[in-house]
């Protein structure tokens, strides 16, 4: 496969089925706001997280790509692709449960930051946030599942337990948020 088509060069692109929309459409900026966070994911594999966590994301990568076909694909297409489904929210949601078992209850906010693994699963977290604005502002006229849209709610509350489970593998202590008193 050649990895340059010279197709996008007059800045559209190709949706799954064929349909051309401008590269700056909402669609595109929804699934390549996902395709970041994978990256991202990639990079906090590659600081050294646990076991489990590295367990957890790899799987959640291969969902990744599950998803931004999804959000690449109009739901009036014919094509057959597997979409993101309850059974991958439920996946997270069991995750959240596992991983705070482990953990100390919060009481205060914490500070994004902690470890090298912590650290980059807190930035994911809020390219997650951003890919699930994005994709909400396009699922009325865009016909986004709604499945979609709960899986990267759902995602994101995963990967903040995730920062604080790595955090505390590595024991290095979460940081609260202080209101300065004035």
């Amino acid at each position: 496969m050649k990895i340059y088509t010279r197709k996008g060069d007059t800045g559209e692109t190709s949706l799954f089925g064929g349909q051309r929309v401008s590269k700056s459409s909402k669609r595109i900026d929804s699934y390549g706001t996902v395709d970041e966070l994978n990256s991202i994911l990639g990079m906090a594999i590659a600081h050294g997280l646990s076991a489990l966590g590295k367990q957890y994301l790899e799987t959640i990568q291969h969902q990744l790509f599950v998803l931004g076909a999804d959000l690449a694909t109009p739901h009036s297409n014919e094509t057959r692709i597997k979409r993101i489904s309850e059974d991958e929210v439920t996946f997270l949601e069991n995750g959240i449960d596992e991983l705070e078992a482990t953990l100390t209850p919060l009481r205060n906010f914490i500070l994004p930051g902690g470890s090298e693994s912590g650290s980059t699963l807190h930035f994911a977290r809020t390219v997650c946030r951003r890919a699930e604005r994005i994709t909400v502002e396009c699922r009325h006229e865009e016909g986004i599942s709604e499945t979609a849209i709960k899986y990267m709610n759902r995602l994101s509350d995963f990967l903040f337990v995730l920062a604080r489970f790595e955090n505390k593998e590595a024991d290095t202590p979460e940081t609260t948020w202080k209101v300065d008193k004035q």
